[in-house]
């Protein structure tokens, strides 16, 4: 009897372990997936190429055209 539950524990933890490996596989696959279809900046430089970003700079721009010396 305790060899057959030494046999069962084993095989629990064997197919415990395939099924997370499976899952961590699955995981990377979607996110692969996710970031390819998006095509778009992420983190600063998705902040830097927003639209009201560059509505900001270019205000910036312009004041600055006007009041040269002022910041």
């Amino acid at each position: 009897m305790d060899e057959e539950q030494r046999r069962g524990g084993l095989k629990a933890f064997l197919l415990g372990g395939l099924v997370g490996a499976s899952a961590a596989l699955a995981a990377i696959g979607r996110r692969r997936r996710v970031q390819q279809r998006r095509g778009r900046p992420r983190g600063l430089a998705a902040f830097e190429s927003a639209p009201c970003h560059r509505e900001l700079l270019d205000r910036e721009r312009e004041q600055s055209d006007l009041h040269p010396g002022h910041s």
